[in-house]
């Protein structure tokens, strides 16, 4: 990846940088078919609320325990020796921040928040779990295991009936973990962040990411329109490779780990 060799760039990741931690991702080759909550199934009513925590509830050791990958240590590194300034992230996991890397822009949010619908309140969720174990004593025995896992942590139970959601403590309001649900809309500023990334940058790395939702893309466009070069790294083909100037089909983690080992 010579055109990156003496240029900073801006990196955007996706779920494909966090497999190697053991967290799956949506689209990639192999994956199965999932259709995540919205947010207007979510706000629907309780039953959906139910059933969004408890599938949650079950998923999230997967997220809690995943521990950063050398693919994530490699853009550590590149971020400390100056090679690579802001990485913008996709995945709602933490672990570029894990990892070292600062700044990070949580383009969706993280897992490990949770806001209040009502009053704007934000937890940690590990406060949240506790007594979301508190008001469902037995419920992870009692519980098949899962079919699989997306992302974000949602678990594939088939029967979420039994399970009790637990209100905001602060207003009795609605709980939701902070990261953005199809349907919404990307907080403005951390789109204005995003887009000055990529003005700073002479280059962009796009890793572990499809492409196919505009709230990522919208960043190759405007790079390739200012003449940034563009390189793709992803398991397949993205909606950005007609854009880029070099695509490379594999994994995140030995190519990132190569550029780090070729520019640090």
């Amino acid at each position: 990846m010579a055109i990156l060799a003496g240029r900073r760039a801006v990196v955007l990741t996706g779920a494909g940088v966090s497999t190697d931690s053991g967290i799956p991702d949506y689209r990639g080759p192999g994956s199965p078919a999932r259709r995540p909550m919205t947010i207007a199934e979510f706000r629907s009513g309780p039953a959906s609320r139910q059933r969004y925590w408890a599938r949650s509830h079950i998923g999230w050791a997967r997220i809690r325990d995943a521990r950063p990958n050398g693919g994530h240590h490699a853009l550590a590194e590149l971020q400390a020796a100056g090679a690579v300034g802001t990485v913008i992230t996709q995945n709602v996991d933490g672990l570029h921040s894990a990892a070292g890397s600062a700044p990070v822009i949580d383009l969706h949010g993280r897992l490990d928040t949770v806001v209040c619908l009502d009053c704007g309140r934000r937890t940690a969720r590990s406060e949240l779990e506790r007594r979301l174990a508190d008001l469902n004593p037995g419920f992870e025995d009692r519980t098949a295991a899962p079919a699989a896992d997306a992302p974000d942590g949602d678990a594939d139970l088939a029967d979420t009936s039994s399970f009790v959601v637990a209100d905001c403590r602060s207003c009795g309001g609605v709980l939701k973990p902070d990261v953005v649900f199809f349907g919404e809309n990307v907080p403005a500023e951390r789109v204005r962040r995003s887009y000055r990334a990529v003005d700073q940058a002479s280059a962009m790395l796009v890793a572990g990411s499809s492409l196919a939702v505009m709230s990522g893309l919208r960043f190759v466009k405007h790079a390739a329109a200012r003449g940034i070069p563009v390189v793709i790294v992803n398991r397949g083909a993205t909606r950005g490779d007609r854009l880029a100037a070099v695509t490379i089909d594999a994994g995140c983690t030995p190519v990132l780990q190569d550029l780090a080992h070729a520019l640090v």
